[in-house]
């Protein structure tokens, strides 16, 4: 996984159309489906942010909508925006959720926003990227905003070996946890905390419940890095 070029770059249009199952497919060994990560992220946002919140959240390479989707449900009162690059996987988010929600390709239409999420993407920037991508999200931020990435664990020998297997992850280069702090702080934002994530596939779910004591251990599946704008 040292691919690092533009040439590289995995064209989601390719995948819009059968995204979910490919995803599916790829992550089949934990017993659960797309949609069950979507949810675990988008109730980390909620006990990030309270199940109250009435601010504005952007869902930055947002594909077709999995985790906006659950952001809808668990944060009602949230004004939600989504953006994606890929036209197609736009085409791809289903209507209803369309209507709630503002969808977007051109990043000038995404305005201030209170949250940015930014989950399992970075993986797919090229490093000499990544710290502009950060800093132009930073300058989305509203005063006080928060920027939450979510992104796949390199530590997690699991982990490694689904990227490595998945078709749209061809391009992925993995962060280490610190390489995400670092580019939080290298665009002036502060480090609020970094969780580990997503311990125990389906047939253990019944010590899910103590995945929250263990966010220091450095072994999840994914992290989660929060920083916030002075």
């Amino acid at each position: 996984m040292d691919k690092a070029s533009n040439e590289d770059r995995v064209d989601f249009d390719r995948y819009a159309t059968n995204y979910r199952e490919l995803h599916d497919r790829n992550i089949s060994a934990s017993g659960e489906t797309s949609e069950y990560f979507a949810r675990y992220k988008a109730r980390y946002l909620v006990r990030l942010l309270g199940t109250g919140f009435a601010g504005r959240i952007l869902d930055y390479g947002c594909g077709i909508g999995l985790v906006t989707a659950e952001l809808s449900t668990f944060l009602p009162l949230a004004r939600l925006e989504a953006f994606d690059e890929s036209k197609a996987s736009i085409a791809n988010v289903k209507p209803e959720l369309k209507r709630k929600v503002h969808f977007c390709t051109d990043f000038s239409e995404v305005g201030a926003a209170d949250v940015i999420l930014v989950a399992n993407v970075l993986h797919h920037v090229v490093l000499p990227e990544r710290q502009l991508l950060i800093n132009r999200l930073s300058a989305k931020l509203a005063t006080s905003g928060r920027l939450v990435i979510f992104e796949h664990n390199p530590k997690n020998p699991l982990t490694v070996a689904a990227v490595r297997d998945c078709s749209f992850d061809e391009d992925a280069v993995l962060l280490q946890s610190g390489e995400t702090v670092s580019l939080c702080a290298g665009a002036g934002l502060k480090v609020l905390r970094r969780d580990y994530i997503v311990f125990f596939p389906r047939q253990l779910s019944w010590l899910r419940a103590l995945e929250p004591s263990l966010r220091w251990l450095p072994i999840g599946a994914q992290y989660a890095v929060v920083a916030s704008k002075p």
